[in-house]
C-alpha cells in the first residue's frame, strides 16, 4: 500500500509535523489559540496540559477530524488541509486511541486489512508477510490469525500499532496508550517505542503519567488554556518544573496516606458469584472484607471483573451466589432504592458517566439534585438548597463550567467526572465506591480527587476504590487487592508489594508465586542494562 507522502529522502532537519499559529474556536470556546506544535523525524515528543488545555483538539486537527480556523499543518515540509481522516491516514498519520478501535470478533490479520480500500479478499498470504515483516522490525509478537476477542490488552494496543503501520503511517499519535497496561506491558510498549524512534518514525506521546513521558519522550511541548507555553528538551526540566508550567503554579505531587484507626468492619463480601446471560462466570467465589477509614485499592485488567463487582454491591446486579454485608445487613440482590431504604448511605461512581452516574441532558444542578429525589421524604424538593449545594461542588472541584445550568453533555470528560464525584463525596456516605475517578484528569485535578478521598477516609468512611495507576494505588491505599478473570488473585498490605508484583499478579499469579518471578525479572533487566530503549 503505498501513501502520498513519506518521510524519506527529505533533509534531516525538516519537521514531520509543523503546525503554526493552529486556532480553533466552538462558538465562544477558544479551543486552540495559535498553537505552535512541531515534531521531528525520529524523536517520541511528548504532548503535556491540563483537562481542557487544547491537546485533543489540536491532535483532531491533525488527524483531520476537525479543520483550523486559522494556521497552517506541514507534513515533511508540504503544506496539508486535511478535510478527513482519511486525508490524514494518505499522508502517512496514524492516531492509536486509547478506547482500542478493533472488532472483536475479527483476526488480527482481519482488523489489520480492513479499511485498507482492498477489503477482505485481498492476498491474505503476502499481507501475513507484511504483518511479520512490520512485527519482527518493530518488535511485535502478534499471531495474525488469532481473534482479537482472545488476545490481552497489550497484545490488542500491538494489533492498533501494526494496523497504522501497515498502512503507511511514519507519524503516530499515541493517546494514553499505557492507561490499561500491566508494568510488564508497558515495559514492551516502550521497547516498540524505542523501535520507532531507531526506524526514524516520528511519535506524539500523549499522557497524564510525568514518569513515563520523562523516561520515553525527547522532547515536550506543553498547552495551557489553549496555547502553547513551552517546548523543551525532556532532560532539561524536573517533573515539578514540567508541573508548574502546566498549571501555572507549583503542586505538591505528593499523595498522602494518613493512618486512620479504625471502627471496624464496614463491608463484607464473601464468595460472590455473578454470571452472565450466557452462564459465563464474571465473578468467581470473590470474597473480601473492608474497613471504615481505609481505602482498599482494586487493580486488574479491563474486564476482570471490576464493574461487575462495584454494579454487584451497588445493587445494581444480583449474583448468582454469594453474600454482601454492609454493618451485618444483607444487602445482597437488593436494589439500590432498598439499600437506601435501609438507613444505607452508599455512594456509587460508576465507570460509565454520562450512561450510568448522569443523565447528559440535564444541567449541572439537576444532575446534582439527583440523589436528593432518593432522600427526600416530601413531594417538594428545596431547589434553592439544591442549587446553592451546586455552586459549592464547582467551587469546590473547579469544575470549568459557565455555570450550573449548563447542560453536562457539553462539558469535558474531566469535568463530567468532577461533577459525579462532588454529588456523590456531599451525600456524606459511609461506603464509597468509585470506579477510575481519575481517569483522563489531569495531574492536578487528580491530586484534588485524591486529597477528597483522603478526607472521606479521615471521617471514617471506607472507601472501595478501583484504579489503573499502579503508582497511585500502591501511594494512595492502605492495601491492593488484585483480581483476574473475575478471581482475586491476592489482598495485599500496598507499604509491602511492588508495582511487578501488582502486575504479575493481574495476570493471574498468587502473591507468593510473584515473588520470585519479580526477582528474576530484575536480574534479567540488571543483564540489559544500557541496552534499552533509550
Amino acid at each position: 500500500m503505498s501513501k502520498t507522502n513519506t518521510g524519506s529522502n527529505l533533509r534531516a532537519d525538516v519537521p514531520a509535523i509543523d503546525m503554526q499559529g493552529i486556532c480553533k474556536a466552538f462558538g465562544q470556546v477558544q479551543a486552540n489559540s495559535d498553537i505552535c506544535f512541531s515534531v521531528r523525524k525520529g524523536e517520541i515528543h511528548a504532548l503535556l496540559g491540563e483537562n481542557g488545555s487544547g491537546k485533543s483538539t489540536l491532535m483532531n486537527i491533525l488527524s483531520g477530524i476537525y479543520q483550523p480556523d486559522a494556521g497552517s499543518v506541514h507534513v515533511y515540509g508540504q503544506q496539508v488541509f486535511f478535510r478527513s481522516p482519511r486525508d490524514s491516514i494518505k499522508r502517512g498519520i496514524g492516531m492509536i486511541h486509547q478506547h482500542f478501535k478493533l472488532v472483536e470478533h475479527m483476526t488480527a490479520l482481519e482488523n489489520i486489512i480492513a479499511g485498507t480500500g482492498q477489503g477482505l479478499r485481498l492476498n491474505k498470504k503476502q499481507a501475513r508477510i507484511r504483518i511479520s515483516e512490520f512485527s519482527e522490525k518493530f518488535d511485535m509478537a502478534v499471531e495474525p490469525d488469532r481473534l482479537v476477542s482472545d488476545m490481552s490488552v497489550g497484545e490488542k494496543q500491538a494489533v492498533e500499532i501494526l494496523k497504522v503501520l501497515y498502512r503507511g503511517a511514519d507519524i503516530l499519535v499515541l493517546d494514553e496508550p499505557t492507561a490499561v497496561l500491566t508494568p510488564q506491558e508497558i515495559r514492551k510498549l516502550f521497547k516498540i517505542m524505542g523501535r520507532m524512534r531507531e526506524q526514524g518514525k516520528a511519535v506524539v506521546f500523549i499522557s497524564h503519567k510525568l514518569n513515563e513521558v520523562r523516561e520515553m519522550s525527547d522532547r515536550i511541548t506543553v498547552l495551557h488554556k489553549g496555547r502553547t507555553v513551552a517546548t523543551v528538551d525532556t532532560a532539561s526540566l524536573s517533573a515539578d518544573a514540567l508541573i508548574e508550567l502546566m498549571v501555572g503554579r507549583k503542586v505538591d505531587l505528593a499523595i498522602n496516606r494518613p493512618r486512620v484507626v479504625s471502627d471496624g468492619v464496614c463491608l463484607r463480601v464473601e464468595n460472590l458469584t455473578v454470571q452472565d446471560i450466557d452462564g459465563v462466570k464474571k465473578l468467581d467465589e470473590v470474597s473480601f472484607e473492608l474497613n471504615h477509614g481505609e481505602i482498599l485499592g482494586v487493580a486488574g485488567l479491563a474486564g476482570s471483573g471490576q464493574k461487575e463487582l462495584c454494579e454487584t454491591i451497588a445493587g445494581l446486579i444480583n449474583p448468582s451466589a454469594g453474600s454482601i454485608s454492609f454493618h451485618d445487613k444483607n444487602i445482597v440482590g437488593l436494589s439500590p432504592r432498598e439499600i437506601i431504604s435501609l438507613g444505607i448511605s452508599m455512594s456509587f461512581i460508576p465507570e460509565d458517566r454520562l450512561g450510568m452516574g448522569l443523565v447528559a441532558s440535564m444541567d449541572i444542578a439537576d444532575n446534582i439534585m439527583l440523589k436528593d429525589y432518593a432522600f427526600h421524604k416530601g413531594p417538594m424538593l428545596q431547589r434553592r438548597i439544591a442549587r446553592k449545594k451546586a455552586d459549592n461542588i464547582v467551587k469546590q472541584l473547579d469544575i470549568q463550567t459557565p455555570g450550573i445550568f449548563h447542560t453536562v453533555s457539553k462539558l469535558s470528560g474531566g469535568n463530567i467526572q468532577k461533577v459525579i464525584l462532588g454529588r456523590e463525596i456531599n451525600l456524606n456516605p459511609k461506603l464509597l465506591i468509585t470506579a477510575y475517578a481519575v481517569r483522563g484528569l489531569d495531574i492536578n485535578s487528580s491530586h484534588t480527587i485524591y486529597n477528597l478521598l483522603n478526607e472521606q477516609k479521615m471521617k471514617g468512611v471506607a472507601v472501595l476504590y478501583i484504579g489503573e495507576d499502579l503508582d497511585v494505588l500502591l501511594d494512595l491505599c492502605d492495601r491492593v487487592m488484585v483480581m483476574c478473570q473475575g478471581q482475586v488473585t491476592g489482598i495485599a498490605d500496598a507499604r509491602k508489594i511492588s508495582k511487578d508484583q501488582v502486575g504479575l499478579m493481574m495476570t493471574g499469579l498468587t502473591y507468593h508465586e510473584t515473588v520470585n518471578s519479580v526477582k528474576t525479572d530484575s536480574m534479567i533487566n540488571e543483564s540489559e542494562k544500557g541496552a534499552g530503549v533509550r
